[in-house]
């Protein structure tokens, strides 16, 4: 059983909130939520009621299908944060110029799942064996020819004339 909940044009900057996105990913829900509850940030906030939403529409779903439903077994198998319309506004500048305000917006999205779903695996780094053949493949560069080297200049000096 999966479900997801979609929050769109969250008043605050992607960038921002995936540095709070980044920490639940893969976590258990009640870890999850745990860690959104006593985050500092104020972008956890609003992904807190994200993952709330998450979650009662799982218990909805399994209502519907008439199945057991435990919150404590679900994990976040999704999450991520997408830019969302920017709103421009302008405000005034010196000598009469206007300067722009982009205020950004975001839209989260999280996926939870029972604990026997898969959960996507994050890219894991090629062995020091494969990076090591890698370097081996390349073509070795041609060498640059050596430059004589450059002739010094004399100084001269003018003689000053009376």
């Amino acid at each position: 059983m999966e479900a997801r909940a979609i929050q769109r044009g969250v008043r605050q900057s992607a960038r921002k909130m995936r540095l709070v996105i980044d920490l639940i990913r893969g976590q258990a829900v009640p870890e999850a939520d745990a860690i959104l509850r006593f985050s500092k940030k104020r972008a956890a906030r609003q992904i807190h009621k994200v993952l709330k939403s998450a979650v009662a529409n799982a218990q909805q779903a399994a209502q519907r299908d008439n199945a057991a439903f435990d919150a404590d077994s679900l994990r976040v198998t999704y999450a991520v944060v997408n830019e969302g319309q920017t709103l421009k506004r302008f405000t005034a500048a010196a000598m009469g110029r206007g300067t722009p305000i982009l205020k950004r917006t975001s839209h989260v999205e999280i996926r939870v799942a029972g604990v026997d779903a898969p959960v996507a695996p994050a890219p894991t780094p090629k062995p020091a064996a494969a990076q090591a053949a890698a370097k081996a493949e390349k073509k070795p560069r041609a060498k640059a020819k050596k430059r004589a080297p450059a002739k010094k200049k004399r100084k001269t000096t003018k003689k000053a004339s009376k």
